[in-house]
């Protein structure tokens, strides 16, 4: 797996940055708004650069480099607001070279010295076009019935628009054309331009709506009302931190069409139309979002904020409603359609796990499919109710129940992508309960703080896959906020400790034969100083489990403790110092999400749309298409936040972008899925459509557990945006 660029491809987009920095600063930006809205010094500058002829081939004069090297200047495009068509005119100038016979022409564009840009529609239909570019434009190339033409349009004059850019409608019809090609061959050539610039549109609107927020954030650091830092405010610091999961998910959703393109994948043409869409929402909530932030001030010209909010729907709008690609991306996933796509280059971006992961998946899918029993996978719950101890035993006999933990305590030394692979490949199976997740992070706690104690008695019984473990965070009167807990943990004149308290959502409590529990040692200092943690044996004396069951067909628990005594060899780490004993938990965490089921409720939704005759019906195409957005943007902000972990890469938020984005965005669409597929989707029936009925129930809970979406979009904000630290 790799987000990494190469070293050339920083250099190019530093340059490139360093460059519109100066060049396309908002002084500038302003100043070619007194005009037509573009700006020739940075044109010719651009050209230095060899902006124009990144994509042209070499046998053309050009450079030949690749799509993600022509995306990652367009990001920086969109964070700059670049004053021209400069999407249009990298698709352009690719084409007069792959096109041919034009070779003055496209010198002239190469070097700055003309602008040509695109026609978005059939001119042969549409002879009245408005084109980015156009009021400055040399050339204008369109597609006309079978040919690709070459237009010299009259002189068109730009007219007051939205954003001022250099857009104009102009009579393609009324200026003189050359036929460039003809054919299947010309026209797929075309067709591949436009996808080529749907992918710049996405990467340039993910920058745009990325730096919006970005002026948002430093504006709400600095800002105050009521006394206090407007940034502290989760009204204002929430909807920012959604919108960089957004912004970022879309920017993604881009960089994915390309490595599918590389890879040849059958997903890339609908890749392209749910980026396209995807970045013109996201880009378009971002700046709105970014302009509301800053209230009154924002509606000043005064304030910069403003640019990005108009340019955001500027640039695509030239080409349409954007919402049509929701429509084209459905029809490319749902009804067969295709379209030619651009070549990639090179591609550094890789999203793979490796041999060694497939080769521990496929192990993992023959156990499942050879040792396994109907009766046991009959018992399968994606809760702790899923938990089948003849399948846990079997999966630590092979020394694959734990394998995101070290050799000494999983019994395999394989990479960590494989470890990541092998947790995915069991959620596949279906066997995804947490059970085995929690008894990792205690194995991992009491490896690391217990005494020899715990580890000659717990630590193998654990490991062995003999017993689960569960957790004692939560209480009454705390809920997600653990430093606040009051289970009170007393030392005896003997050494041993009395624990009395209550613990609530104990999940697995019935189940398990231990609980990690947090209790309150010292209540003088401040409360995140005064915690210890200890290893609890549920068997005690004094210990009771009191069932909770939930909607969700799960069931949690609530337990008591009353004079429970333990020794002090079932402490883990120093008195008073839970806090740090706690961080052990943090070397599991590579980023998570629900990616897994989320594909499995579309594809159960697939199936009943199929058996209720409403699967080639638009609307129904465009609702699955976002869900399948949903998931691919859950897929990549987890790959995002596993190879930072693994890699040792600046994390900004990444696993709580992955965990917050994914929960969110399966509430919704379990809900939006649930009526598509109704009055059948209000049945139990077995099958998919109980899936489906399950995905809603069970969605409602992911938005709480494992951190709320609260608490995930405050760590968000203050890491990802640098906010300050938020409160209600």
């Amino acid at each position: 797996m790799n987000f990494d660029l190469t070293d050339e491809q920083e250099m190019m987009r530093d340059t490139f940055a360093r460059f519109l920095d100066e060049h396309s600063s908002m002084v500038r930006v302003r100043k070619a708004q007194e005009t037509d809205g573009f700006d020739p010094a940075l044109w010719h500058g651009l050209a230095e650069l060899g902006a124009f002829a990144m994509r042209v081939p070499e046998d053309a004069g050009g450079m030949d480099l690749g799509l993600f090297d022509a995306a990652l200047l367009m990001e920086e495009a969109g964070r700059t607001l670049v004053s021209g068509p400069l999407a249009e005119a990298l698709v352009a100038a690719r084409l007069l070279g792959q096109l041919g016979g034009q070779e003055e022409l496209l010198e002239a564009v190469i070097g700055g010295e003309a602008v040509a840009t695109i026609a978005m529609h059939d001119a042969a239909q549409h002879t009245k076009q408005w084109i980015a570019g156009g009021a400055v434009a040399k050339a204008v190339i369109a597609r006309q019935g079978s040919d690709v033409v070459l237009i010299t349009p009259a002189a068109a004059k730009a007219e007051a628009n939205l954003a001022t850019t250099p857009i104009a409608e102009i009579d393609l019809a009324a200026g003189e054309t050359v036929i460039l090609g003809s054919g299947e061959e010309a026209l797929a050539l075309f067709a591949a331009a436009l996808e080529e610039w749907k992918l710049y549109m996405s990467v340039a609107l993910s920058g745009i709506g990325r730096q919006a927020l970005q002026m948002a954030a430093v504006y709400a650091g600095e800002r105050k009302a009521f006394g206090q830092l407007i940034g502290t405010f989760q009204g204002i610091s929430h909807p920012l931190a959604d919108l960089l999961c957004d912004v970022d998910g879309a920017k993604f959703l881009a960089w994915k069409a390309i490595r599918d393109i590389f890879d040849n994948s059958d997903e890339a043409a609908a890749t392209i139309s749910l980026a396209y869409w995807y970045a013109c929402d996201a880009a378009a909530r971002s700046v709105a979002q970014g302009l509301h932030t800053f209230g009154g001030y924002g509606l000043s010209n005064e304030y910069d904020v403003h640019l990005y909010n108009l340019r955001a729907k500027a640039w695509p709008l030239v080409a349409g409603d954007p919402a049509l690609a929701l429509e084209e991306a459905g029809r490319r996933l749902y009804a067969g359609e295709t379209v030619p796509l651009p070549a990639s280059g090179e591609v550094p971006l890789d999203f793979d796990l490796g041999d060694e992961a497939r080769q521990v998946c496929a192990e993992i899918a023959d156990l499942f499919a050879t040792k396994v029993t109907p009766e046991q996978k009959a018992r399968f719950h994606y809760s702790w109710e899923g938990y089948v101890p003849e399948v846990h035993k079997m999966l630590a006999d092979h020394n694959l129940l734990f394998p995101g933990l070290p050799e000494h305590l999983s019994g395999r030394n394989i990479t960590p992508y494989a470890r990541i692979a092998a947790m995915g490949e069991m959620e596949r199976q279906g066997y995804n309960t947490p059970g085995a997740n929690v008894a990792a992070m205690v194995a991992m706690m009491i490896d690391k703080y217990g005494s020899d104690e715990l580890k000659a008695e717990v630590l193998p019984r654990i490991v062995g896959g003999d017993v689960l473990c569960s957790l004692g965070y939560s209480e009454p009167s705390c809920g997600s906020d653990v430093f606040a807990a009051q289970c009170k943990a007393t030392q005896l004149e003997d050494g041993s400790w009395r624990i009395d308290g209550t613990k609530m959502w104990t999940s697995g409590a019935n189940l398990s034969s231990y609980v990690l529990m947090l209790t309150r040692t010292n209540p003088d200092v401040p409360k995140h100083k005064g915690l210890t943690m200890f290893i609890v044996p549920l068997k005690t004396e004094g210990v009771t489990v009191q069932a909770v069951h939930t909607f969700q067909d799960e069931r949690t628990n609530i337990t008591f403790y009353d004079g429970v005594v333990i020794p002090d060899s079932w402490r883990l780490g120093e008195i008073d110092g839970g806090t740090k004993t706690m961080s052990a938990a943090l070397e599991l965490e590579h980023g998570g999400g629900f990616s897994k089921v989320m594909k499995a409720m579309i594809e159960a939704a697939e199936e009943v749309t199929g058996e209720l005759g409403i699967l080639g019906e638009v609307r129904t195409q465009c609702r699955l298409a976002r869900s399948v957005a949903h998931l691919w943007i859950s897929d990549m902000l987890t790959y995002r936040a596993q190879w930072s972990s693994i890699e040792k890469k600046p994390n900004h938020a990444f696993g709580p972008m992955s965990k917050m984005y994914s929960s969110e965005k399966f509430l919704s669409d379990s809900r939006d899925l649930l009526d598509l597929t109704a009055p059948l989707s209000l049945s139990k029936r077995e099958g998919a459509v109980a899936l489906l009925n399950q995905c809603y129930r069970h969605a409602a809970g992911t938005t709480i557990y494992g951190g709320t979406s609260e608490v995930h979009r405050s760590m968000v904000a203050e890491r990802g945006l640098g906010l300050p630290r938020t409160r209600g």
